[in-house]
């Protein structure tokens, strides 16, 4: 990503909500560059916005429709929407793109805005540069509409329940749930009224968490980032399995029928290794980034298989998932992606193929989970003063080659800045928890000495 960009990171724009850049007028202008950007014919153009369930989100809502509709597109409003459904609305309602309204796991003083293309698919940088381009851009004003040409905004009803339909499509048909109880925790996020419908109606018992959105309590002590709260009550209720989804629905984390928590390297290789059996993981390879634990490599490559590694980002591995054909891929943190039925990461999406994959298999999670064995992780994050490229920094880059020539072929280390905070993440494995969770600790305390904390 090129380093002169100044708003859009990993995942789109965002920051603290009312605060530069997410702000009303900052918004107004980013809705005016998209549609300029995304105008590709002498014809009548649409937008769909959808957001999840933050206080700022009608605000931010109603600027970028004022935006859009300033210069003649038009804007089809779905309300709260899981991220993967405002991608699958846009496609098939030949929308020109979609907008998501979002933060996605961060806390709700925070918002963000991000574009899906017309296909349902996650901008590439290139067309993220010509909007912030557009935005900057003095002659912006000149692509208002005429004042006959002024388009409107319209709610489209019925979006929630075209979602739900694809989701159940995603499973056989003659599959049900009956018999099955889950938990799903909702994070008081935008899957709070779709995620419980789609299992209740495929017949299984569902008792729901998170639930009750009320614009603050977003990620607050529950869903994919607290999936403590999930595993007790697949404990309290004796379920079959949990599912903890995050405040956009496009990440998911699992709770086995134990209690325990299995995060999205093992569920990856409990799809990976049972489509591969079946001849239909494609090219025998599966997509992931650099965060992922060496214990999926070793397990794929022990079933016969492969793993490619993206930067991190689920945009990223949906990237070089298209470019190679391949269709299953997904991240650590829960992004799950399967191209044979979504265009982005969707946790509820994920969550039905894993119940398929249990119930075709006949296995509890606990059991599918083995396949795999995990290498002893660490992950640490501070925030810094600043960014500046982590190989200027001579006292940071020695002590990272001191540590590697530690661990030597029985271990890595990965450093990285969030492409969405101003952190920086540390993370190690190797065989000896104790030990790599000491040296990730000091290469974090030379990374914060020499950039110091944020003011």
């Amino acid at each position: 990503m090129s380093e002169t960009r100044k708003l859009f990171g990993t995942d789109g724009i965002r920051g603290v909500a009312n605060q530069d850049p997410i702000t009303v007028e900052m918004a107004l202008r980013i809705g005016q560059a998209a549609a300029v950007a995304f105008r590709n014919a002498d014809r009548r153009h649409r937008v769909v916005i959808g957001k999840d369930t933050r206080l700022s989100g009608y605000m931010l809502e109603t600027a970028l429709s004022a935006g859009l509709s300033s210069m003649g597109v038009d804007v089809l409003l779905v309300g709260p929407l899981p991220t993967p459904g405002i991608a699958f609305i846009t496609a098939s309602m030949r929308a020109d793109a979609g907008i998501v309204i979002s933060a996605s796991h961060n806390p709700f003083q925070d918002n963000g805005i991000k574009f899906f293309a017309a296909d349902g698919f996650k901008l590439p940088d290139e067309r993220e540069a010509e909007i912030e381009r557009l935005i900057f851009s003095d002659s912006l004003t000149d692509y208002r509409a005429a004042p006959t040409e002024i388009a409107k905004a319209f709610k489209i009803e019925d979006a929630r329940g075209r979602y739900v339909q694809f989701l159940k499509n995603s499973l056989p048909r003659e599959r049900t749930l009956d018999g099955l109880k889950i938990v799903v925790d909702c994070g008081h996020g935008a899957t709070y009224r779709v995620a419980p419908k789609v299992f209740e109606e495929l017949g299984a018992d569902v008792i729901t968490l998170g639930v009750s959105p009320n614009g603050r309590n977003i990620n607050e002590g529950c869903g994919a980032l607290h999936p403590e709260t999930c595993a007790e009550a697949v404990r309290r209720h004796g379920a079959q399995v949990g599912i903890a989804l995050d405040g956009d629905g496009d990440r998911v984390i699992f709770v086995d029928e134990t209690g325990e928590v299995v995060d999205g390297d093992e569920i990856m290789a409990v799809f990976a290794t049972h489509l591969m059996k079946r001849g239909k993981l494609k090219h025998n390879t599966l997509v992931t980034t650099v965060m992922s634990n060496m214990g999926l490599d070793l397990c794929i490559r022990e079933a016969g298989g492969r793993v490619e590694k993206t930067a991190v980002g689920d945009r990223y591995v949906v990237e070089r998932m298209r470019r190679g054909g391949f269709n299953v891929g997904g991240e650590q943190s829960g992004h799950l992606v399967f191209l044979d039925w979504a265009t982005t990461g969707d946790g509820i999406c994920s969550a039905l193929q894993l119940v398929n994959v249990m119930l075709e298999r006949r296995k509890p999670l606990s059991e599918l989970k083995k396949v795999m064995t995990r290498l002893p992780q660490v992950l640490l994050n501070a925030e810094v003063g600043e960014k500046r490229p982590l190989e200027t920094l001579p006292a940071v880059q020695k002590v990272i080659r001191e540590v590697e020539h530690r661990l030597g072929d029985k271990g890595r280390v990965l450093v990285r800045y969030s492409g969405t905070e101003n952190k920086v993440r540390v993370m190690l494995e190797g065989e000896h928890e104790d030990a790599i969770r000491a040296d990730a600790q000091a290469i974090l305390d030379v990374i914060v000495t020499t950039l110091g904390a944020p003011v």
